[in-house]
């Protein structure tokens, strides 16, 4: 990441344990959010919940007679079981097909008569549609999206196009993507009883057996009130909204959400590797190290694992959060140049496990071998010599410039908003988030460096590239949709 993008939808969109880990040194008990303005005329965000246990989250802004209106539900791939991985993502298209009162197609043709534009996520942990609207138009797009959320409904027929759209999505973006496939083996091999180990996409072999029933079966037992929060930011009334909630979404029938089973990743025993050979000019190489997840933002209650998670966080800014951060400067900087590009990620936040991956392209005349020891060495590097303040400070100022220039866009809020929700988070997250990385210390970082950058907390993948002229010929399929 050469630009720094507002913290907590970065970690929300980039998706453990140690045995035994030594306490680090605690986050300062005191530590409050951080006075971050909203906009100057954001009131603060409400929360509300509907008589059927529907979440109702508004902040009112009047800046511009528009509004963004979003429906956020607490399921993703991670929640398929074998068999049927994709299945989440294909209702999210399927999702655009109808209902008893709207014909295939239509949600968008309304939408786009309205003024405004729309789109949809999977990701593991959450599914989420969204619309940007003149607020005026508000109420129109609550009832579209209540009627979808509550009656999706279709034909075979429109499953059976829409199904070939995903597949063809999943080969041109995946299949034929190395980097993207080297990605989507490198968590298929470090995770065994996660369901993280599953691509969003799904795999190809289950997609060809998916059917309409697998979809409509999902959606009955995932899209209930409960198990969904409706996300409101613009120029709107508080008070109004939460009526035309209750007039649209609050008749939805209450059910009760399934019980999800606690399906916990056994601790790694050595390291592991996988290869993957594709049609590729560069080699690439990436390294997963299981890492705590951060489930917990307040001070007090935060576990070891929680302030683990945080100073990996930091460390991983530290690495490549800005331009000529430790790895490019050490990787791709000079006459010693091993590599054209480096990425680090603290994967850390989410409803599955944590992992942080350490990403590399080698440059000409070098191999993905040079790579990984290189990126291997600077985590050394840290694990011995540690950081330095002012490396800390760069870091922590510029999260809090992007936040605060991030916080005029109402895509951007209500992204906060939504994924802390999914989580179980407070609605004020990214404060308490930014609050509490400020008070990371350079001990803390370079004592998570030394206990969790371990083989036997370690998977590798490595791309070897294969002659272009071997690329996979096939006819042209379907047109893509435009759904995320």
């Amino acid at each position: 990441m050469k630009h720094v993008l507002p913290l907590f939808g970065l970690l929300a969109c980039f998706a453990a344990g140690a045995q035994d880990p030594a306490p680090t040194q605690p986050v300062a008990s005191n530590a409050t959010p951080a006075a971050l303005p909203t906009s100057t005329t954001a009131s603060p965000v409400q929360q509300f919940t509907l008589r059927n246990g529907m979440t109702l989250i508004v902040q009112a802004d009047r800046r511009a007679p528009t509004a963004l209106h979003m429906v956020w539900l607490r399921v993703g791939a991670m929640d398929e079981v074998d068999g049927t991985s994709g299945v989440a993502h294909v209702l999210e298209h399927m999702m655009f097909k109808g209902s008893a009162k709207v014909a295939p197609g239509d949600f968008s043709r309304r939408v786009a008569a309205l003024g405004g534009q729309e789109n949809a996520f999977t990701s593991r942990d959450y599914t989420g549609y969204y619309q940007q609207i003149p607020s005026d138009k508000l109420a129109a797009v609550m009832q579209l999206e209540a009627d979808r959320f509550a009656h999706n409904q279709w034909p075979d027929a429109e499953f059976k196009k829409e199904l070939e759209v995903v597949k063809e999505e999943r080969r041109l973006r995946t299949e034929d993507k190395p980097r993207a496939l080297l990605m989507e083996q490198l968590y298929a091999t470090a995770f065994n009883a996660s369901p993280y180990r599953r691509p969003i996409i799904g795999w190809m072999s289950d997609l060809d057996s998916l059917t309409a029933n697998d979809v409509r079966q999902f959606h009955r037992q995932w899209y209930v009130p409960a198990n969904a929060a409706v996300v409101v930011v613009g120029d709107v009334d508080v008070q109004q909204v939460r009526q035309l909630a209750e007039k649209t979404y609050g008749r939805i029938a209450a059910r009760a959400v399934p019980t999800r089973k606690p399906r916990t990743e056994p601790a790694q025993q050595g390291l592991r590797r996988v290869e993957v050979k594709a049609p590729a000019e560069q080699g690439y190489v990436a390294l997963g190290f299981k890492a705590p997840a951060l489930r917990q933002l307040d001070a007090q209650a935060m576990t070891d694992g929680d302030r683990d998670a945080l100073a990996l966080i930091v460390l991983s800014a530290l690495l490549s959060g800005y331009d000529g951060a430790r790895l490019e400067r050490a990787l791709s900087q000079g006459p010693q140049r091993v590599a054209d590009a480096t990425h680090s990620g603290a994967d850390v936040m989410g409803r599955g496990p944590g992992l942080f991956v350490l990403l590399g392209v080698p440059s000409q005349g070098k191999t993905a071998q040079q790579v990984e020891d290189a990126l291997r060495a600077e985590l050394a590097r840290v694990a011995r010599d540690g950081v330095n303040s002012a490396e800390l400070e760069r870091v922590k100022t510029q999260w809090m410039a992007s936040t605060i220039y991030e916080r005029d866009s109402l895509q951007s809020r209500g992204q906060d908003v939504g994924s802390s929700w999914v989580q179980g988070l407070p609605l004020d997250a990214e404060d308490r988030l930014l609050a509490l990385l400020g008070t990371v210390t350079p001990a803390q970082v370079q004592a998570v460096a030394q206990r969790y950058f371990v083989d036997e907390q370690l998977t590798v993948a490595t791309l070897i590239p294969q002659p272009l002229d071997t690329q996979r010929k096939r006819a042209p399929g379907p047109a893509l949709s435009t759904r995320h």
